[in-house]
């Protein structure tokens, strides 16, 4: 960061750069690590699991969205239980102390708003919802787990391993036994509200984040190794605009050199010692 002295260690040039207010977070999977949801990729940046579904295949044909369904209805206990962690409170105690101009997430777990940041703006969706790709319609996702449970009383958890976008790996020929429920209201095929890999973020929210990146005075990341354009656009943003970024996450990120600021540090601990320090 521009005049950090040689002797200052990260986290009070990162306290420094945050006491001036102004600071939009953009936060990615490895602020959630912590709460027991995996990230996509490991420090060195390869990633951990299978590639997601696409919106192209899961627009494909039913046995793609069977196939999807059964995974994250298998999976939804895990997600649907996960609690905020201190990474999460503290940046939740730092928007409220008025550290934080925004807080911008990749992240589809509802985390931010559990935590407290009501006004998180979640950016790929949320799994707590789900949308009628006919008729438009929005709604609870504990309402479609009732229903798929009244669906398929058969069903049992024989998952292995939970992915980041809240799946299991299932054996074909349970997957094969899944019943998929299609939309209560017309009868039209039902997504989560998340935005897949190969669907674009629809452009009002990208306009959004697009306005509170440039009315802010600096952006923060946390936990994100910047490895899509769909958050990479927004350091770049910032950085052309001579704002400074200051990034804190394990291991490399796409936008490295774009930071004023680096910490390889664990999220939790860093930002509660941050919050703490700053008397949020």
């Amino acid at each position: 960061m521009d005049g950090m002295t040689a002797h200052e260690d990260g986290l009070s040039a990162l306290a420094r750069l945050v006491a001036g207010g102004g600071v939009a977070v953009l936060s990615g999977a490895g602020l959630s690590t912590e709460s027991g949801i995996p990230d996509y990729r490991g420090p060195d940046g390869v990633r951990r699991h299978r590639a997601p579904m696409t919106y192209q295949e899961f627009l494909a044909g039913e046995p793609a969205r069977r196939r999807y369904w059964a995974r994250s209805h298998a999976g939804r206990a895990v997600i649907a239980g996960a609690r905020p962690n201190a990474g999460h409170f503290a940046v939740a105690r730092l928007r409220e102390a008025g550290r934080l101009s925004a807080v911008i997430t990749q992240n589809v777990d509802g985390l931010h708003r559990a935590a407290g940041t009501a006004d998180a703006v979640e950016l790929h969706g949320g799994l707590d919802r789900v949308v009628c790709l006919a008729c438009a319609a929005v709604s609870p996702r504990a309402e479609l787990d009732e229903r798929l449970a009244a669906l398929n009383p058969a069903f049992r958890d024989a998952g292995s391993r939970i992915n980041p976008d809240g799946d299991v790996e299932l054996p074909d020929e349970l997957v094969a036994s899944f019943t998929v429920a299609d939309c209560a209201r017309c009868g039209g095929m039902l997504k989560p509200d998340v935005v897949f890999f190969g669907e674009s973020v629809p452009k009002d929210r990208v306009e959004r984040c697009y306005r509170l990146v440039d009315e802010a005075r600096a952006l923060l990341v946390l936990g994100s190794s910047l490895a899509v354009m769909s958050g990479l656009r927004f350091v770049r943003r910032a950085a052309k605009s001579g704002k400074p970024v200051a990034i804190v996450t394990r291991g490399t990120t796409r936008g490295d050199d774009l930071a004023a600021l680096r910490l390889d540090r664990p999220l939790g601990e860093t930002l509660t010692a941050l919050a703490e320090h700053l008397g949020a």
